[in-house]
């Protein structure tokens, strides 16, 4: 097998943002290497012959800030983004794509005049072309993969230039919602001639013990034709997360564009899962006693290896993979990436136990990657969900055998720096992986990811697994198990040096698909699909398969252990009682179905979660309800109004759960959870009154005056006793004042055709949510949440 130690994360200088303003370009300089161009770009969504010369009119185009998804935003003539005849079906939960024009004004200053000028965007879906004053720069398919394009040659200095984007989100192109437009940051980086290539460091420790750790950074400098012999000197200074300088070294007089040098770091700081701790390192390229160019990178020092014997060990220490998948979509903000919305997601996937994700099927954000690396949650990284043989008629298969190399090699080297990334995965579910040819493939692929990045392993999420797809794992490294657990045991003693993972896995049986981990060694992880809520596959985990027309209005998948606006739901409680101790939950089986159910649905379509719920008003049912009690203690007691129901056990035998049965009747409905007989936990449902009063919570009140700072606002509806009423549904009506901005608004409803961007929406199950975001002002903003019949609630941000 493999292993490795190491890593690191590129940390992108936050820049200057520059825009257009009532049509004029601002005469502002770019004063970094890296400006922030999100602000203030005309979108016009449908055709525009023409749009990408300079003498087009575009004064009737609408301003918009990026990162922006139009796929989301109202159908024009209605208050909704779905609709029944989306060409996206249930694959992209009804939602609309086509094409989107974005353009942009620029003064670039006279002073910057030799200096090379580049763009780079983190995402654009998909299929994008570039303009710069009327002339096309660059094309890419890929609506995953951050692009570069060297803008200097069509760009012209004191006066204005004209940026032009044209988003090709067309034909039917994925099997989930993607989003459409600019919906990552854009970048515009000031170089000298010669600079540090995009995602040209690289940081690997060679070697690691308590007493020291060897880095080597590689460090692909970018030189003009007419530079390429010119020497420079390169500094390196090492700083912790303490914030000390604990290493300093300089190579000087090197005429070379790939510079190697090994530091050394006495008595090092390890990344790991529990203490994610990061340095940083600054390094500076200096011509003729002159700073040209600067990067600081962070990275974290740390070691993993993967053997069938001792499963996957971070540190010298196994650790089992508590994963889930994950698609990149944000819910009501669609596929928009702010650096906040990426970490609030992350840090709540680690309360809830998760400490590894699998980035389903493409590549994530680096925000979000960034954020893993901040809160210490591992990654299998994904670069594609199809090679050569299509799974839609307009999807990245047209491109592979043109792009893929050029595009994982954008992949691998934005992301092999991040110590969070522990896999590379290049593909699920690839069709006909049992064919020679494909094989051939897949191996192409394995090693041309050994060539950029030997320190981590290949994988892929296979289904359909048997000896007949033998020869297709026998490219990677570690074997991805798409709804394999009854595999493993026959695996492990047919093919022993193989390390197995569970790369998706039904949320109803994490029971089985877990104790299928713990009770094999070279089984390294489960990972569940979900662990997030996502749009797009409308109603697999509840109508399932096969999909059609008639499941609409469901746009969600309804398969996450957390819900979209980042609850938990039930199985994520259950989950607990699988990894964490002295978790305890107590549901209620609803004895009818909550929704109605799918005619024709196939044996195999199981991402159905329990029909559970969290509440104790079952007044209209009449026999008895079944109670499941989820617990890692070694007993449960149930109270119903403090009458005990007695004890059960909970353990590996009663699969974690105890059952009870008895009729409703209004009150309390109580779990206390023994440990050694000792009372650890309890877990209370309460009978809830008519709704009465608005909840309001928001997760920080406290934003930066960036434009980009987000809030998310949870409102719920509640009796007197503040007891959240399960069927409130009422109207809400959200008002923002000062210095920030409603931009998003749900209430997690998995068949909701409500608009994501209007100031009103109802409540689901008695909660609704809103998201804020901060402009560039200093001050207050007010929100202010009112519905008929209550009493308006308020809560107060500060921006600053």
């Amino acid at each position: 097998m493999f292993s490795h130690s190491v890593k690191s994360v590129l940390a992108v200088t936050a820049g200057l943002c520059l825009g257009l303003f009532n049509g004029h370009a601002q005469k502002t300089g770019f004063n970094e290497r890296n400006n922030l161009l999100n602000d203030n770009w005309k979108f016009f969504r449908g055709g525009a012959l023409g749009a990408d010369k300079t003498d087009y009119d575009d004064s009737f185009w609408r301003t918009v800030n990026v990162p922006h998804d139009f796929s989301v935003e109202d159908l024009p003539g209605t208050g909704s983004p779905f609709d029944r005849g989306a060409l996206s079906q249930v694959n992209g939960g009804f939602t609309t794509g086509g094409t989107g024009w974005y353009r942009k004004n620029i003064h670039l200053p006279a002073n910057l005049k030799g200096k090379r000028i580049v763009l780079q965007f983190d995402g654009v879906y998909m299929n994008s072309d570039v303009f710069i004053n009327g002339k096309r720069l660059g094309n890419q398919p890929n609506g995953y993969i951050p692009f570069v394009l060297d803008a200097t040659s069509l760009l012209k200095f004191d006066t204005v230039n004209q940026i032009v984007v044209r988003a090709k989100n067309e034909g039917d192109n994925s099997r989930w919602f993607t989003g459409s437009g600019i919906y990552r940051n854009v970048w515009l980086k000031v170089l000298e001639p010669i600079h540090i290539d995009n995602y040209g460091v690289h940081i690997q420790s060679k070697v690691i013990s308590p007493a020291l750790a060897q880095l080597n950074i590689e460090t692909l400098l970018n030189k003009q034709k007419e530079d390429s012999t010119k020497p420079v000197d390169i500094s390196y200074k090492i700083i912790a997360p303490d914030r000390s300088v604990v290493a300093e070294t300089r190579v000087v007089q090197t005429s070379s564009n790939k510079v190697n040098n090994k530091i050394e770091i006495s008595k090092p700081v390890i990344w790991d899962i529990d203490a994610p701790r990061l340095y940083q390192a600054q390094i500076t390229v200096w011509q003729n006693g002159k700073a040209i160019d600067s990067v600081t990178q962070s990275f974290g020092i740390r070691s993993i290896a993967f053997s069938a014997d001792k499963g996957f060990q971070l540190n010298g220490k196994t650790v089992k993979l508590k994963g889930g998948c994950i698609h990149h979509d944000n819910y009501s903000l669609g596929a928009k990436v702010y650096s906040v919305g990426e970490e609030r997601k992350i840090r709540i996937l680690k309360e809830a136990g998760y400490n590894a994700i699998r980035t389903s099927h493409n590549p994530m954000s680096t925000e979000l990657l960034d954020a893993c690396d901040k809160y210490g949650m591992l990654v299998i990284d994904e670069a594609f969900d199809m090679w050569s043989t299509k799974k839609t008629a307009q999807d990245y298969h047209l491109y592979f055998n043109e792009w893929w190399q050029k595009d994982l090699t954008t992949f691998i080297k934005r992301d092999r720096n991040h110590p969070s990334v522990i896999l590379w995965s290049t593909g699920n579910e690839i069709p006909n992986r049992d064919k020679p040819e494909v094989v051939a493939i897949s191996q192409m692929l394995t090693d041309f990811v050994h060539s950029m990045d030997s320190t981590r392993g290949v994988t892929c999420g296979v289904n359909g697994v048997g000896p007949d797809k033998d020869p297709f794992f026998a490219t990677l490294d570690v074997g991805g198990y798409n709804y394999a657990p009854q595999r493993y045991a026959e695996d492990a003693k047919r093919v022993p040096d193989r390390v197995i993972y569970g790369s998706e896995s039904f949320v109803k049986k994490s029971f089985q698909y877990w104790m299928g981990v713990l009770d094999h060694p070279q089984v390294i992880g489960d990972f569940v699909w979900t662990a997030w809520d996502y749009i797009g596959e409308a109603s697999i985990g509840w109508l399932g398969y096969p999909q059609r027309q008639a499941f609409y209005p469901w746009n969600l998948a309804y398969t996450g252990e957390i819900d979209v606006l980042g609850h938990k739901r039930p199985a994520a409680y259950y989950r607990e009682a699988l990894w964490k101790e002295n978790a305890l939950s107590v549901f209620v089986k609803s004895p009818e179905l909550s929704f109605d159910t799918a005619k024709f649905k196939e044996f195999w379509s199981e991402w159905e979660a329990p029909d559970v719920h969290a509440h104790w008003n079952w007044n209209k049912y009449s026999q008895p309800l079944d109670i499941e009690v989820y617990s890692s203690c070694d007993e449960v007691e149930l109270f119903l109004n403090n009458k005990s129901l007695g004890k059960k056990p909970t353990n590996r035998n009663t699969e974690f759960k105890a059952i009870y049965q008895l009729p409703f009747t209004a009150g309390e409905l109580k779990a206390v959870g023994y440990k050694k007989r000792k009372k650890v936990a309890e877990s209370i449902l309460k009978t809830a009154d008519a709704a009465t009063n608005i909840s309001v919570k928001a997760d920080k009140q406290l934003l930066k005056a960036n434009n980009q700072d987000l809030s998310f606002i949870d409102i719920e509806l509640t009796d007197n006793k503040g007891v959240v009423n399960p069927f409130a549904d009422n109207e809400l009506t959200f008002r923002v004042t000062g210095n920030a901005e409603l931009i998003a608004v749900g209430n997690g409803d998995p068949r909701s055709v409500e608009s994501y961007q209007r100031n009103n929406r109802k409540a689901w199950r008695g909660k609704a949510q809103i998201v804020v975001k901060s402009g560039y002002k200093t001050g207050k903003a007010t929100v202010e949440i009112s519905g008929n019949g209550f009493i308006s609630k308020t809560i107060e941000l500060t921006i600053e």
